[in-house]
């Protein structure tokens, strides 16, 4: 583990359980302190296991939607909030009614509004927060755990989710431009179907046609997600800035 990772400091948003729990413990796994940030109690625990492991993790309650919660941040982080170097967001919501997602003529406006305030102006607070403490160090990684719905049509998925991480591909490329010159890369990693609590409460049979159009044949694991993550946040990926990384087994070529 080196030094430089050492002193970079990882936020990992929804970071309780799935994804975002595997892409923290692969972050502290390479040498970064990490923080869980997440609405939901047990990302205590999640945070836990990782101290157990000997790796320096601190867990945070946060509800990315709340800009007031998100100014906080400074001061949840303490002595941590100089030394981010690494955000990830992930925290995203896909409510579904009886493990379908709505069509639009059905979707309820406050629904609509609930999932692009957490996936995608949740994603803009946090980015927004973090970009002082990177841009003083010159060094900094801003990381959007998107969708392969944000890539391409999507029979699970409902439109709001798919709007909200289409929004996270654009929201990166701005980053990237903006951002760029200061030493700091946005870019974004598009998960296709793996087997997360999130994917698991989908109706039955919903995963069937999907992973018959995917090569590899198989739901991806949230650790193969993280091990991409990983690389995104280290000096091997200085050079991609504004990319886009499908995570699909090959249900998605472009």
């Amino acid at each position: 583990m080196s030094d430089a990772r050492r002193s970079r400091v990882a936020l990992v948003t929804g970071a309780a359980r799935g994804i975002g729990a595997a892409i923290a413990a692969r972050l502290a796994a390479e040498g970064h302190p990490v923080v869980l940030a997440d609405v939901l109690d047990e990302v205590e625990a999640t945070a836990t296991v990782l101290r157990a492991a000997g790796h320096e993790a601190r867990a945070i309650r946060l509800d990315v939607s709340d800009e007031d919660a998100v100014a906080g941040l400074p001061g949840l982080l303490g002595d941590w909030w100089d030394r981010l170097g690494v955000l990830v967001n992930n925290a995203g919501i896909s409510p579904k009614a009886e493990g379908r997602a709505r069509r639009v003529r059905d979707t309820p406006a406050e629904e609509w509004r609930w999932v692009l305030e957490v996936n995608l102006t949740g994603a803009f607070l946090a980015s927004r927060a973090c970009i002082p403490p990177m841009a003083a160090r010159r060094w900094g990684r801003i990381i959007m755990i998107a969708s392969q719905a944000a890539r391409t049509k999507s029979r699970i998925a409902g439109a709001h989710y798919a709007a909200s991480k289409s929004g996270l591909l654009g929201l990166a490329r701005s980053l990237a431009v903006e951002l760029g010159p200061e030493g700091i890369t946005a870019n974004s990693v598009a998960p296709g179907r793996i087997d997360t609590p999130m994917a698991r409460a989908a109706a039955p049979g919903a995963d069937a046609a999907f992973l018959a159009d995917t090569p590899l044949g198989r739901a991806g694991s949230p650790e193969e997600v993280a091990a991409v993550v990983a690389f995104l946040a280290s000096d091997d990926a200085s050079y991609l800035n504004g990319a886009i990384l499908d995570v699909g087994g090959g249900s998605f070529m472009p």
